[in-house]
């Protein structure tokens, strides 16, 4: 796509402040929702900051533009796919340390991983995951993500069914696309923070008029957030220091119950994941590269990528307890706004990190209704969705070889299909191969079978017709020239012997 701003190119240090401050917004509710959660897996006995997960989430990116020298423009997150694990660890009572021992060995898949890619190549990686495979896989992504977005619209990220949820998430979108589209410049550089600005003054609209009338179904807004860290006022309520998971983990060391045998569990909870996630990074990479026109699986490379990533992850789950994976969110926003610029990216990491610091701020982030976010993320999701499809453009889809392989990605990772392996107690999973993971396997084994053991990439059908199609021409071609040559010849008249006229 055509790119305002390349991944070197350095902006203007107040368009890059914005562009920062929009990659902040676009990746920020998602990665201080996954602490929340796992606070909700203890019953509150455990607590994970918010706050240190923003800080972790800023330090790791930090860490993976270091290893991948600045070449991949994209901010990571508090990983969602690790919630199965983190209630499985905290559920068995290993506490803080259990959580960052678990995040650590997740890491160390992607280094271990990165240092076979270092002598082994990357090649191996195109072929097994081909435009056929990953541009699914990509689609996939977005669409897996599409009933998030949809269900914040719908419940504010609660229970209940909310039409004016909807509408707050339908004005935030709405706004989205008509300044993408239809803003001025300067405007169309940071339609999130005007789509998601104009969602949140209609949401308190709502919210001022319900508690005016006493009407719960009205008020979409919650003050939460700004009364525990006003009430009471106290130099905290300005500026406080993060909770950080390595901290909590120093001084409360009752709450880890750690041995040899809980650091083998963990060990069997986190691995697995590890592996399989190795599907989304490559997918992500695969993706951003599609973006910004460059292959960032050769330049810089799958194993400063997966270094990256690896060690940004332990980075951030030390400091915020959540393990870091690249933010589709993030690569949704250089989509949209065109720009990659990695120096955009660099200015939100540090912020993430300086704001994480200053409580009104995380209170204002906190208080950004979920139907406003899922408004935002409806154009986020969708851009993923849509750029996994793109790869999918040269793909002859008409040849049913193909076609197999593709709608078995989209089938079983649209319908949800895991694979879960033996039970606990409260009958859930101890390993479970996510979704992604299946669908991908079951791509790559049907591709397989499709074109009799060859990993085909879904164009090399159409250059065989195109071949083929060429050899013919090639034959007409001789024949319409010796035909030409017979027809251009010159015609010998034949000669009569005529009798001479009588006079």
């Amino acid at each position: 796509m055509k790119l305002i701003y390349d991944v070197q190119d350095r902006p203007p240090m107040k368009e890059t402040i914005i562009f920062a401050f929009q990659q902040m917004i676009a990746i920020m509710a998602a990665t201080l929702l996954v602490p929340m959660l796992m606070t909700g897996f203890t019953g509150g006995n455990v607590y994970f900051d918010p706050a240190a997960a923003l800080c972790g989430a800023g330090f790791g990116t930090i860490v993976y533009i270091l290893f991948t020298k600045g070449k991949s423009p994209v901010f990571l997150g508090s990983s969602f796919t690790f919630l199965g694990a983190y209630a499985a660890t905290l559920g068995a009572g290993f506490g803080y340390w259990g959580v960052i021992i678990g995040i650590a060995f997740a890491g160390l898949v992607y280094v271990a991983i990165a240092l076979i890619v270092k002598f082994v190549g990357s090649k191996w990686v195109n072929k097994i995951l081909p435009p056929i495979i990953i541009g699914p896989i990509v689609a996939l992504i977005g669409l897996s993500l599409s009933g998030t977005a949809t269900g914040w619209a719908m419940t504010n990220g609660g229970n209940d069914y909310n039409l004016l949820s909807i509408l707050c998430a339908l004005v935030t979108f709405f706004v989205i696309v008509l300044v993408s589209v239809r803003g001025g410049k300067k405007l169309k550089l940071i339609p999130f923070i005007i789509g998601i600005g104009a969602g949140y003054v209609l949401a308190l609209i709502f919210t001022l008029i319900g508690i005016a009338a006493d009407t719960p179904y009205l008020q979409i807004l919650s003050f939460k957030p700004f009364e525990e860290a006003f009430s009471p006022i106290a130099f905290t309520s300005f500026l406080d220091l993060p909770k950080f998971t390595f901290v909590e983990a120093i001084k409360h060391p009752e709450l880890s119950n750690i041995n040899g045998a809980a650091i083998a569990t963990i060990a069997l909870i986190f691995i697995p994941i590890g592996v399989v996630e190795l599907a989304q990074h490559v997918a992500d990479h695969k993706n951003l590269g599609n973006i910004i026109n460059k292959d960032l699986i050769s330049d810089p490379g799958l194993d400063k990528t997966l270094l990256g990533d690896g060690v940004g992850s332990i980075v951030g789950g030390f400091f915020g307890g959540a393990a870091n994976t690249t933010y589709g969110e993030s690569i949704g926003c250089v989509a949209i706004t065109g720009n990659a610029s990695v120096v955009s990216i660099f200015v939100a990491s540090i912020g993430c990190i300086v704001l994480s610091f200053i409580t009104p701020f995380v209170a204002l982030i906190e208080s950004i209704p979920k139907c406003v976010m899922g408004g935002a993320c409806i154009a986020l999701y969708g851009f993923i969705a849509v750029s996994g499809l793109q790869m999918l453009k040269k793909v002859d889809l008409g040849n049913n070889k193909n076609l197999f392989v593709v709608s078995a990605i989209l089938v079983t990772g649209i319908g949800g299909l895991v694979l879960d392996f033996g039970h606990k107690e409260d009958g859930s999973a101890i390993i479970e191969i996510s979704t992604l993971a299946v669908a991908m396997i079951i791509g790559i084994i049907t591709n397989l079978i499709a074109h009799n053991g060859k990993m085909a990439t879904g164009e090399e059908i159409e250059s065989e017709d195109a071949g083929l199609a060429a050899a013919v021409e090639g034959m007409e071609a001789v024949v319409t020239n010796e035909q030409t040559i017979i027809d251009d010849a010159p015609v010998q008249e034949e000669v009569k012997d005529e009798a001479p006229k009588a006079e």
